[in-house]
């Protein structure tokens, strides 16, 4: 691996989380296998009705690891991921740890434009797909492979018989189901501990989502310590059902926190409040995790099915701030305990702790989730703030990383000399050490939990031959927080619809969520005295 892929600790760092017991240097993949031997007929798993105990699911993940092997991947080797919420997601996910390839968790909302992209840059050997709802993913699969030679195999997840002979690139497609053809006779050999495990997406603020180099290390650990936090035991039932790749329906303490502790997931792909509230009935599930919106949803749709939500203890809300009159009828209305959580892909994860006070979780995003995180709220000059007053957060630990992946450059504008990470979250601290989120310092749009870089779609805009110049910003909504507003400059005489523009985006092959929920057309964007877009004097306007 060359130097600048990987941005690994400092050796004093790793030694002193290792001495400290933070860091146990063992596989993540290890984790379901030792649910395997400490639960093995437990329910590890519920997804379309169909129930894997530990031990299967465990037997079902080497088994696919086996067939994947076959396949000529080897460790170093990646895959991308991009599945919706379905058991192959965590099968999958632990197969491929436990030879040593390393996933790129894709997130279901991706499109080609994405896929694409991730593929070319890690130089993926393999696309594992899935039928998905709104885009044929075998279409997909296919522009994909054609535009990357790489690309040894598409691996899809569908039953073989219904599409067998729906196109000519069917032929080319390996199925998931005839790699399980070694389930009967299982290997249950040591997974390999690689230098990082997987990789995860940021939010982004230029261009396409940076990869997050996840270590087995780091990620157990961060896994290890939401569980402390949050309480999960053999007993706790987890409702997924925010897209499973998700850092915070996976490990906060997520899906990998439910398997490690012996509890149950259950997974399902519909995220509405009806079928949430029938399965809460149906699995007596007593934890689930979503976004304010969804939040407000399930409020709102509470009135007349509170018999449903009896066995649920705890509601996580995250992924953007919660307004504080909404998390003050959490409690009431849903007959839960909320529990604000405030997290990154790149590492840190605050908790609001289930015993504090309402006032705490009502009106803050909580506290680090352990003692090891070190955190620093400063001003734009680099000097500590007081408490109750906004700054800039910046954070390392021994889950938080130290770079992207193959982005030296921007690493050097993400992190600081001395290792912090650089958030882009304007936060205050309490005097107590809670965190209340007050803003974002990135250009970044966080609609409803889903982070848009603004200068991504800018490009793609100023793509189109009758827009001269483009700029998005966030517009504030009660229901998603944030939604993005394009401001465009065209040419009058050619002056393309709303629609038409909408349509060009998505024939570019975007994620649905990162086109502009509003199009504005002005003279001429405003400028700064050095010649940038004013996106301040925007959001005045708009």
């Amino acid at each position: 691996m060359k130097n600048e892929d990987f941005a690994p600790w400092p050796e004093k760092f790793n030694q002193k989380y290792r001495e400290l017991g933070y860091w146990q240097d063992k596989p993540l993949a290890d984790l379901l296998a030792q649910g395997s031997i400490k639960y093995k007929d437990n329910i590890a798993l519920i997804c379309d009705g169909k129930e894997y105990t530990y031990q299967a699911l465990e037997d079902k993940c080497i088994a696919l690891s086996i067939g994947l092997k076959g396949l000529g991947l080897n460790p170093g080797d990646k895959v991308v991921v991009h599945l919706p919420n379905i058991a192959e997601f965590y099968i999958s996910f632990f197969a491929l740890l436990k030879i040593g390839v390393q996933p790129v968790l894709a997130l279901p909302a991706h499109r080609f434009s994405e896929i694409n992209y991730f593929c070319k840059f890690v130089e993926a050997k393999a696309l594992l797909m899935a039928p998905q709802h709104g885009f044929d993913s075998l279409e997909l699969a296919q522009k994909v492979k054609n535009d990357n030679p790489n690309l040894e195999n598409i691996i899809f997840c569908g039953q073989k018989g219904l599409v067998a002979n729906s196109c000519d690139f069917t032929s080319e497609l390996i199925f998931i189901e005839d790699l399980y053809k070694n389930e009967a006779n299982i290997d249950k050999s040591q997974s390999l501990l690689s230098p990082f495990a997987f990789f995860q997406l940021s939010g982004g603020t230029t261009g396409t989502p940076k990869l997050i180099p996840r270590t087995d290390n780091d990620y157990l650990y961060s896994v290890r310590a939401s569980i402390e936090v949050c309480q999960f035991t053999d007993q706790t039932r987890y409702l997924c059902v925010l897209p499973a790749a998700h850092n915070f329906s996976l490990s906060s303490p997520g899906a990998l926190g439910c398997f490690l502790s012996g509890g149950t997931v259950v997974l399902t792909d519909d995220p509405s409040p009806s079928n949430a509230f029938d399965l809460i009935k149906k699995h007596q599930i007593t934890v689930s995790a979503i976004v304010p919106p969804l939040a407000l949803l399930w409020i709102e749709l509470s009135k007349n099915q509170k018999h449903k939500l009896s066995t649920l203890q705890v509601l996580q809300v995250g992924g953007a701030r919660l307004n504080e009159n909404i998390a003050l009828r959490v409690a009431p209305e849903l007959g839960c305990t909320l529990q604000q959580v405030f997290g990154m892909a790149e590492g840190l994860v605050n908790y609001t702790r289930l015993d504090d006070s309402i006032d705490v979780i009502a009106n803050t995003q909580g506290r680090p989730m352990s003692d090891a995180d070190e955190i620093k709220v400063v001003d734009s000059n680099g000097i500590a703030v007081k408490a109750n007053q906004p700054g800039n957060l910046l954070t390392r630990g021994p889950y938080t990383i130290r770079g992207y992946y193959r982005a030296p450059e921007h690493n050097q504008q993400a992190f600081t000399s001395d290792g912090f990470y650089i958030t882009g979250d304007i936060v205050m601290i309490t005097k107590e050490g809670n965190i209340q989120v007050v803003g974002r310092d990135k250009d970044q749009i966080n609609r409803g939990g889903e982070k848009i870089a603004a200068q991504e779609i800018e490009n793609y805009l100023l793509d189109h031959n009758a827009i001269h110049d483009a700029a998005i910003i966030a517009v504030p909504d009660d229901y998603l927080g944030e939604r993005s507003c394009a401001v465009l400059v065209c040419n009058n005489e050619n002056k393309p619809k709303v629609i038409e523009i909408k349509r060009f985006l998505r024939n570019k092959g975007l994620a649905d969520f990162k086109i502009p929920d509003r199009i504005e057309f002005l003279a001429v964007l405003p400028k700064t005295p050095v010649g940038k877009i004013n996106k301040n004097k925007l959001r005045e306007l708009f």
